[in-house]
């Protein structure tokens, strides 16, 4: 197999975005939305220009190309966070016992599933400004922010949350799903 001399991934950014590389940690931000997050490999290395980022290796080995590859990945990421942000839609799906859903502070509050008298508790982990959970129309829950993984953890906690034990799952689908990832 022929052996590559150099590995360059880039990632176009649009009007408005900037960049900026500081030992290791990278900052995109956009219209106040910002996102940092810190890259250290020896060999695979990151540079910005005016309008691309672009990550490279050279004489890459397996593993080093499979590290560049996953890092452009999290850039395009972070870029499409901050340009245009992540929403992932959940909806309370229950059959007899209506439940209530509620966000309170850095939690959800998910109270009668299956006429439980304790309500279940998922945790939003990050600030409001982060990733901003909704409660519409009783049963649909719109989780948004421009980190696609906080926006992701946020919505499976709350599906973790309503996770059903000792029954049959086929039968009992009380609970709350995550319906659509969409941007």
């Amino acid at each position: 197999m022929p052996k590559l001399d150099q590995i360059i991934h880039d990632i176009k950014l649009s009007e408005g975005s900037n960049v900026s590389i500081d030992s290791n940690i990278i900052t995109i931000s956009n219209e106040g939305k910002t996102i940092a997050r810190e890259f250290r490999h020896p060999k695979v290395s990151v540079s910005s220009s005016a309008s691309s980022i672009q990550v490279t290796c050279d004489l890459p080995r397996r593993a080093d190309k499979a590290i560049a590859g996953t890092w452009a990945a999290h850039l395009r990421n972070m870029v499409k966070g901050v340009e245009e942000g992540f929403e992932y839609k959940l909806q309370a799906v229950y059959s007899h016992f209506p439940m209530t859903l509620k966000v309170e502070g850095n939690k959800m509050v998910i109270a009668n599933l299956f006429g439980e008298k304790v309500p279940r508790v998922a945790k939003l982990p990050w600030s409001p400004s982060d990733v901003e959970v909704k409660v519409e129309n009783k049963t649909d829950v719109t989780v948004k922010g421009a980190d696609r993984e906080k926006v992701g953890q946020t919505a499976a906690n709350i599906e973790r949350a309503c996770k059903i034990r000792k029954r049959d799952r086929r039968v009992f689908q009380d609970g709350v799903y995550i319906v659509s990832k969409g941007a």
